[in-house]
């Protein structure tokens, strides 16, 4: 079943009430320190979902990364393939902005995304225009990374729309 505007727009007004986060809990100790290098340059596979809470509409997907860091330069491409057939290439782009802290863009972002990295996890917040055959709908993200007790890359999202959260994400990479 194909993730809809529809469902997203039905979904907010519902999840207000209900005072979900807007930003994802951290995950347990103990924990692996992570950068956003140590999480993205190079190759990677992975597997998530994006989970609309009201309805339980689920779209699933695989994904492959290639990160490069040139400098204080990390540029993640990222090829998804989702369940219903559609495929799509996203690239970041993250410039360092300083210890701990880059600032980062991809084709959909509304402004730079930010970023922060305090040791165990990494946290990532950008707003972007997710296309469906139904048009372009406005999405807020708040993201942790981390690894996960196996070595994984764990992304876990939540994801707002007109600032409810409406949501989530969970998004697992391995190195190949």
């Amino acid at each position: 079943m194909p993730l809809t505007r529809r469902a997203l727009v039905l979904a907010a007004p519902a999840l207000a009430l209900t005072g979900c986060a807007r930003t994802p809990a951290s995950p347990p100790p103990p924990r692996q320190p992570i950068t956003l290098e140590s999480a993205f340059a190079g190759r990677s596979v992975g597997a998530g979902v994006f989970k609309v809470w009201l309805t339980g509409q689920e779209r699933r997907f695989t994904a492959r990364l290639d990160g490069r860091l040139e400098g204080d330069r990390l540029t993640v491409v990222e090829d998804f393939v989702y369940d219903d057939g559609d495929e799509n290439r996203l690239t970041w782009v993250f410039d360092r902005a300083g210890p701990g802290r880059w600032t980062g863009e991809r084709e959909d972002t509304v402004e730079p995304a930010e970023v922060v990295e305090s040791g165990t996890e990494i946290r990532l917040t950008y707003t972007a225009d997710f296309a469906s055959p139904e048009g372009v709908t406005r999405l807020g993200f708040s993201d942790v990374i981390y690894f996960g007790a196996d070595g994984r890359v764990i992304n876990d999202a939540i994801v707002t729309r007109w600032g409810l959260p409406v949501a989530s994400v969970r998004f697992e990479l391995v190195r190949v």
